[in-house]
Formats: structure tokens, sequence, C-alpha cells
């Protein structure tokens, strides 16, 4: 989605797709974190399989809400992950195409911004969620459009 935005934007460096494809990895990743307890409110665990059976858990234990500390270490990687892409993306992205890429810059912001909310919670996402206000999230964007 962030790729068929990015060409959307207009860019003139192919930097700039990589930016848009790595961004929407980012955004996709802060969007599961976010979302890990309305997820199991469907009964649904989009956590990686594997990563859960590393830490000694399953999907049962998610979708029981079990919120100990091997859900908190599978989050931290979670949060890690989604970090990375984002520093990635952030690296990615030509100075060229900044004004241009403006929109997904403000995405990026609001997404990090609740990426940080949710790391404060050291990624308690099973009970309860994590929102940003909307004046939090205007504030942000405004931000991060003035400064580009």
């Amino acid at each position: 989605m962030q790729l068929l935005c990015a060409k959307i934007l207009g860019y003139t460096e192919e930097a700039t797709l990589e930016y848009g494809r790595t961004l929407g990895v980012a955004l996709r990743l802060t969007e599961i974190i976010g979302d890990v307890g309305r997820d199991v409110g469907r009964s649904r665990v989009y956590l990686p399989a594997d990563e859960l059976t590393r830490f000694g858990l399953a999907d049962s234990d998610i979708l029981q809400r079990r919120q100990d500390e091997r859900f908190e270490q599978v989050m931290a990687l979670q949060i890690a992950r989604a970090r990375e892409y984002h520093q990635r993306a952030a690296v990615l992205l030509p100075p060229a195409d900044r004004r241009a890429q403006r929109a997904g810059l403000v995405l990026a912001a609001i997404s990090r911004a609740l990426l940080e909310e949710i790391a404060a919670l050291r990624g308690r996402t099973l009970r309860q969620s994590v929102t940003l206000t909307p004046l939090r999230k205007l504030w942000i964007a405004w931000k991060t459009w003035v400064t580009g």
C-alpha cells in the first residue's frame, strides 16, 4: 500500500520506492502489535507462531489473554522489529523526495508515536487498546508536515 502511495505522491529517485515498501512493513507491524487484544476478541492471533513457540507460548495462551513475562518478551521482539523497519524507512527516503512524501512521513510519525506508547506499556495490549487522541495525531501531523 505504501509503495503505491509513494508512487502516487511522486518521486525522483528509485530509493523512494524502497522507502515506500519498508514504511509499509513498519506501519503494518505497528498495526498488528497495537491490535493484538482486539484480534484476540475475534479469536485471531497474528503474532508469528515460531516466535510464540520460542518463548513457550501457544495461540491458546494468547487467546486466553495470558499476559505474563513470556508475552512481554514476544511483544518486545515485535516492537524492536517494527522500530527497525521505521528506522530503515527513514534512512531510505532521499532528501530530494521528502517534500513530495510528506503524507507518508506524517503516517510514519503517528505510527512511531503509537509504537512508543505500546512500548511504554511493555507491549501489554491484550487487555487494553492503545490509541492516540485525535488532538495528538493532529499535533504530530502538523509538526511533521511543517518540518517535512
